[in-house]
């Protein structure tokens, strides 16, 4: 275990949630602007979950690559040529001129960024103590707030006013920004190598006995149930608002930013409950609670907008507060010398829950001759019900006895 000073620790950590806001930012925006999306393709539901698809499906199998050569790497470097990748990712994505060639930019998206997503965790887990990790990891997610609060919207704004390829051109531009900040605030994070690496000869077969270990497997098993039921709903908000409540586009931002500043104040109070109650305890207390605003959302009436925009911060603030305990869950599993081949799975397995959830959701839904959206009730009770097996299913994963830190 690394032990960096207080500020260079926090400055570390703000660089990680900097790198997590663009990763997040990168899937969330296509939600969004996905009612832009459709019309510009002219492509319905099913489509449009393919396209979200295409980037986690290809995201779960790069980062199931990645768990045979990260740990080979300095943290460091790794992170410098993924991140440069992910950047040139984003900008495909925003020239392409077909749907088809949108779904391969997607996909390159997907490759570098589920390798990234496991990287920015592995860090943490490389740096901070366990006993303080859940609180890091609410630090480096209130990415996924500032992404509501001012990516998406900002995307969404570009979008309605320039075209939906703007939100990804601004992407480019936070991409650089982040790129050459991490050239000079990431050390050299090269302790997991003191390790002799193994045979390539051994690659595979040690990646089947790490993902079949009975301790990995109960958790992976978790992350897929718990990302299959967040995606069979959050992608198609959007829409469905769009579609069925004449919601107008442009709106739209009005609702994320405001999810995204009441999940500001809260993803580190919720890291913070982790550590000190325990990661099962306030992941089952989340879970439970989130199956309001699940049935909520996709049985809503006809509400004001004003009434969508106070209850949207609600869903995100319970939603959210299940991922923080789980994430900082998951970085305890593994021994520290398989952290990070473990977290590279990890990253994977959500990756391939979130686009299994993606594409599911999708199948479950039609459009009405009226051009309504139809089928999002029974995806939420879909996703309660598996909530409800995540919540049972917490108890059997648990964490690997702690090493005493070593002094560097």
């Amino acid at each position: 275990m690394y032990q960096l000073s207080s500020s260079r620790e926090r400055s570390l950590l703000w660089l990680l949630a900097a790198t997590q806001f663009t990763l997040i930012m990168d899937f969330m925006v296509m939600m969004p602007l996905g009612p832009q999306i459709m019309r510009a393709f002219q492509i319905g539901p099913a489509e449009f979950a393919t396209a979200v698809s295409a980037y986690s499906i290809c995201a779960g199998f790069s980062g199931l690559f990645a768990a045979t050569y990260i740990d080979r790497f300095d943290r460091r470097k790794l992170m410098l040529v993924i991140y440069s990748l992910f950047g040139l990712s984003n900008l495909a994505c925003a020239l392409a001129p077909s749907f088809h060639m949108l779904l391969v930019s997607r996909a390159f998206a997907g490759i570098t960024g589920g390798v990234m997503g496991s990287i920015v965790l592995s860090i943490v887990g490389d740096v901070i103590p366990v006993s303080r990790r859940g609180a890091a990891t609410g630090l480096v997610m209130t990415s996924f707030s500032v992404a509501a609060v001012a990516g998406v919207p900002a995307g969404i704004v570009l979008g309605a006013n320039f075209g939906w390829s703007s939100a990804f051109y601004l992407l480019v531009v936070f991409s650089a920004i982040v790129l050459g900040l991490a050239y000079w605030l990431v050390p050299s994070l090269r302790e997991h190598l003191g390790k002799r690496p193994v045979p390539l000869s051994r690659v595979l077969p040690n990646l089947i006995e790490l993902i079949l270990e009975p301790a990995h497997l109960r958790a992976f098993v978790l992350i897929f149930i718990m990302l299959v039921s967040q995606m069979m709903i959050i992608p198609f908000i959007s829409p469905v608002l769009v579609a069925n409540y004449g919601v107008q586009p442009q709106q739209i931002s009005w609702i994320y930013m405001a999810g995204g500043a009441a999940t500001f104040f809260t993803s580190r109070r919720v890291g913070a409950l982790a550590d000190r109650f325990g990661k099962h305890v306030v992941f089952r207390v989340f879970g439970l609670l989130s199956l309001v605003p699940i049935l909520c959302i996709t049985h809503l009436p006809h509400l004001p907008f004003w009434g969508l925009v106070m209850f949207f911060p609600v869903f995100m603030v319970i939603v959210s507060g299940r991922i923080v305990p789980l994430q900082a869950l998951m970085t305890t599993v593994p021994e520290p010398a398989r952290r990070g081949a473990f977290l590279s799975v990890n990253s994977a397995i959500m990756s391939l829950g979130t686009g299994t959830g993606a594409w599911l959701g999708g199948l479950m839904l039609s459009t009405s001759a009226q051009g309504y959206i139809e089928g999002y009730g029974l995806n939420g009770w879909c996703a309660a019900a598996l909530v409800l097996v995540a919540v049972a299913w917490v108890s059997q994963v648990k964490s690997a006895p702690n090493p005493a830190p070593a002094t560097v």
